[in-house]
């Protein structure tokens, strides 16, 4: 069907439209796959539209062949009213995940000029108010080298998801492994680094060459680290437990890959229990990331606000028998805990990306989670504030409940972790006495235990 011209004449909020259109090199074989999508947000003033060119062989990625990948490069991109996405036409979408190479040569510089005309035609009359506007271009860039698609399934809570390995830049080769969810595909929601398995040097490894494993001794997701380095604001009481012949206890709420889990358990001694929406990520996570079920972590399956709720109010849980997860009508978790890590993301992505859901911040969950923790407990949230009034409304929620809160700037320029602690930090035991802190101090290298702000 024919598009009508006049479609593109006005704005129409989230309105999205996708078409092929002939490739200008005259191929008959060849088409160009344009998305046009007007954001959700309706300009106070003259409305800025700007093209974007899809990086040559990334056409399937759900970063470009998605609404909502689609919508969170529009909202990346301050003041832009309408976006305009063009990218070759993939020849078979369905065909199996081939390595994508990055290219060296950008096809897309001499369509600029031949594709305007095209642009001015998808943009509204509104712009035309000056005479003939100027379509600016908008360039992608992100550090992957390369990558493959090592599974792609389908979650009963988290959707269509899918676990890739990539190359990053820097200085030497550096391995990924990621998972990431098609309704917000831009989010990564676990990243870990992955190593040669044994019997291969790291000089021969490539991606899709090699079988890897992950390594679990370091964590690489820019906000984890920070809230690690949270434990250090009652590293003394954690210290005085462990003395008196106690593991330290952690709640992670949110497990994805299960990355944090797995580092507080191997590297800092904890018992961990983790509370996960949907079972197949946990899947994903034992099988792709390292995350192992013993009696050192245990993972809940179920709504995180039901199962705070629940461990408040004492039930009692029901263990599944399958690798040390559970479906609960409570929990048989026994005392309280010595910090809760809180990592969920809003999954309305039609604003943008933001953290934590609000529903998660409201009295009685911050009541809940509060009489869960140990006296000395400490609450880690990360927060990725759409905007100032979420996080002031966040902070003043968080103050009505805890006693003090401390703030870590990942210094991404999008999130911080938010620290809630229960009371003061007092303890008999000195630094130079605590191992523990010696402990954290070296499994993150003392990385943002010096930066921590009281608010």
């Amino acid at each position: 069907m024919a598009l009508d011209p006049t479609t593109f004449e006005t704005l129409t909020p989230s309105r999205f439209i996708t078409f092929t259109f002939p490739h200008p090199s005259n191929d008959p074989n060849s088409l160009l796959q344009v998305a046009v999508l007007d954001s959700p947000i309706q300009p106070t003033e003259s409305p800025r539209v700007a093209a974007m060119f899809v990086p040559e062989h990334r056409n399937s990625d759900w970063t470009f062949s998605t609404e909502s990948g689609h919508l969170q490069l529009l909202l990346s991109s301050p003041g832009i009213s309408r976006l305009i996405l063009v990218g070759n036409q993939p020849i078979n979408a369905h065909s199996s995940p081939s390595i994508y190479r990055r290219s060296i040569n950008n096809d897309f510089n001499s369509l600029e000029v031949s594709l305007k005309p095209l642009f001015l035609a998808l943009s509204p009359k509104s712009l035309f108010k000056h005479g003939i506007p100027e379509i600016p271009i908008l360039r992608y860039e992100d550090n992957v080298i390369c990558g493959v698609v090592l599974e792609q399934c389908v979650g009963s809570f988290a959707g269509e998801m899918l676990v890739e390995d990539v190359e990053i830049e820097s200085k030497v080769s550096e391995f990924r492994r990621r998972l990431r969810f098609k309704r917000m595909p831009n989010l990564i929601q676990t990243e870990i680094r992955v190593v040669p398995e044994v019997g291969f040097g790291s000089d021969c490894m490539g991606i899709g060459e090699v079988e890897s494993r992950p390594d679990i001794q370091v964590l690489v997701h820019p906000y984890l680290v920070p809230m690690v380095a949270s434990l250090s604001l009652v590293g003394r009481c954690i210290e005085e437990r462990i003395q008196g012949g106690f593991k330290p206890k952690a709640l992670c709420v949110g497990v994805g890959g299960g990355a944090l889990l797995t580092f507080l358990r191997a590297q800092l001694g904890f018992e961990v229990v983790g509370i996960e929406a949907d079972k197949e990520v946990l899947r994903v996570a034992r099988q792709y990331f390292g995350l192992l079920g013993n009696e050192s972590i245990q993972v809940i399956v179920g709504d995180a606000i039901d199962v705070i709720e629940k461990f408040a109010y004492h039930s009692n849980g029901v263990h599944d028998g399958e690798n040390g997860s559970y479906l609960y009508d409570g929990s048989d978790v026994n005392n309280k805990f010595d910090a809760i890590m809180v990592d969920l993301d809003s999954s309305d992505a039609k604003n943008g990306t933001s953290a934590p859901p609000l529903e998660f911040v409201r009295k009685q969950v911050l009541l809940a989670a509060k009489s869960i923790l140990c006296d000395f407990g400490i609450l880690a949230i990360n927060v990725i504030p759409p905007n100032r009034s979420f996080y002031e409304k966040l902070i003043n929620e968080f103050r009505e409940v805890f006693h003090e809160l401390y703030e870590i700037d990942v210094g991404n320029g999008e999130n911080f972790v938010v620290v809630a602690t229960m009371s003061p930090t007092m303890s008999s035991i000195s630094d130079c006495e605590n191992s523990f802190l010696t402990r954290l101090r070296m499994a993150i290298s003392g990385a943002y235990m010096d930066s921590i702000r009281k608010i």
